[in-house]
């Protein structure tokens, strides 16, 4: 370790947000541009370079994190990156999106504030990226195997460039117009840009992946077709599979899925469109979901302009703190965050008849009520206790133009061709059946991410990639020197 006292003189310090006022304005990344630079090697020195760190175990991929926070520590920025490309393919995305439980099993998070991993993580990418120190790595000989992946997420991204490094032909196959899956088109460019993706994906075409847009596989061409081409196959597609929410009122217009309200937002940035046809701007929205998913819409609709924006969560607010007893170190705890987009409407009070940062806890959807033109107008809540029974003279009404549906995902779309057309096994909560070594029923067929994990986290996709391409090319050819994190049933840290 570089200082060897850093973890006791140094406080934690988070790269800075821009002003709220100002960020709103705009769809740019959230985080002051250049902010963090100077102050990531003092950050780097809190490590403590742990003889069992810990953060290890709570990343997925196994990022080598002691080592490249002394080497950041060290500003030696090429060894950095190295270490850092050892373990994952995509460190800006992660960087930007993981909401980090490796800083949860941080050992100094016991007692302190975590080492500042996630910003160290996105430093020594960005600053890979500008120093020159991630070209392209092409195979140095062809192995005459092919692969076909389907789905350009994260996981199929990460698989496809594991297993054309490794020498074979791959052909990444995406149902929509660009590249990246949820990156694409599900996470709003206030949280990634989207040139990170486009340069990672340049990368991977200097490479040798080839890429193959508008294709649906079951679809525009038939799934056993395409099992016929390539001497393996990996499903990657995710869990798009939304969760619904059957009360009264569903039906009414202007009652949507946050996957059909946030993809709209991304084409407006990428020049599809003008105005997105959900735009929030002058409405009274009402999110519905407490995740992720239903803040990116909260930052979303307070760029349009809404009116008034209000986020429900099911759950009690969470404390502050860890609750050792339910939650000890190093698991990943339940406690109250505040993401930007939460932060923006706290600020900018959109949501007066809510908490401050505009989500409103134990609250339960009852109906929806609509106008003479059956288009929503008003949502009808209750707040519930632990066990989600109603609490008694709770109701209350909240008026509502446009309501979001943010409540996860169940597993692959069973209707787009692909799992029927091959003959594929389901789990009972809908995901692809596989076996130890991500191998689908179907001979010659791997399965891996959301579709076949279920519903999860950036790094788990990227280590899924990973792992599934050991095990393809390991199918291939009889051995495999690519890494392989996690295995199928691996689960993150629990109690």
């Amino acid at each position: 370790m570089a200082d060897p006292k850093g973890f006791m003189t140094t406080p934690r310090q988070d790269w800075p947000r821009r002003p709220v006022e100002e960020r709103v304005r705009d769809w740019d990344e959230v985080y002051v541009p250049g902010a963090l630079l100077p102050i990531i090697s003092k950050q780097a020195d809190r490590c403590m370079d742990c003889g069992i760190p810990f953060c290890h175990d709570a990343c997925p991929l196994g990022n080598l994190i002691p080592e490249w926070n002394d080497l950041v520590s060290r500003e030696d920025w090429r060894a950095a990156a190295d270490r850092l490309h050892a373990t994952n393919n995509f460190p800006e995305f992660t960087g930007r999106l993981c909401p980090a439980p490796c800083e949860a099993g941080c050992v100094l998070a016991i007692n302190q504030p975590a080492v500042t991993i996630k910003n160290v993580e996105v430093a020594i990418a960005d600053r890979s990226w500008e120093l020159g120190f991630t070209p392209p790595r092409p195979p140095e000989r062809l192995s005459g195997r092919t692969v076909a992946v389907i789905g350009s997420g994260p996981t199929g991204l990460a698989a496809a460039q594991q297993l054309t490094r490794a020498g074979h032909t791959v052909a990444v196959y995406e149902k929509d117009d660009r590249l990246g899956g949820l990156m694409r088109y599900g996470i709003p460019e206030f949280k990634m840009e989207k040139h990170h993706l486009e340069r990672r994906i340049e990368q991977m075409r200097a490479e040798g992946t080839k890429f193959r847009t508008s294709t649906a596989v079951g679809r525009d061409i038939g799934a056993a077709e395409l099992r016929s081409r390539y001497d393996a196959v990996v499903i990657a597609t995710g869990a798009t599979a939304w969760r619904e929410l059957d009360v009264p009122g569903r039906e009414l217009t202007g009652v949507h899925q946050a996957m059909e309200y946030l993809p709209l937002a991304n084409r407006v940035r990428e020049g599809d469109l003008e105005v997105s046809p959900l735009s929030a701007a002058g409405k009274h929205v009402v999110i519905v979901g407490g995740g992720d998913t239903g803040a990116d819409c909260l930052g979303t609709a307070v760029r349009e302009g809404a009116a008034s924006v209000t986020q429900l969560d099911i759950y009690a607010q969470p404390g502050a703190e860890r609750d050792e007893d339910v939650e000890p170190w190093p698991t990943y705890p339940k406690i109250y965050r505040m993401s930007a987009a939460h932060e923006e409407a706290r600020d900018l009070r959109t949501a007066p008849a809510a908490n401050a940062d505009a989500r409103l806890f134990a609250a339960s959807t009852l109906r929806f009520t609509g106008d003479s033109d059956g288009r929503v107008r008003s949502l009808h809540l209750v707040e519930v206790d632990a066990r989600r029974q109603p609490v008694s003279d709770s109701a209350r009404r909240l008026p509502a133009d446009l309501v979001l549906l943010a409540l996860g995902f169940s597993g692959p779309d069973k209707e787009d061709g692909l799992i029927g057309q091959l003959g594929l096994e389901l789990e009972p909560r809908g995901t692809i059946t596989r076996d130890a070594d991500f191998a689908t029923n179907v001979p010659g067929v791997f399965a891996a991410g959301d579709a076949a994990r279920g519903q999860s986290l950036i790094v788990w996709a990227i280590a899924e990639g990973r792992a599934v391409a050991a095990a393809v090319d390991r199918h291939l050819t009889g051995s495999s020197q690519l890494p392989a994190p996690i295995g199928p049933y691996d689960r993150p840290m629990t109690v």
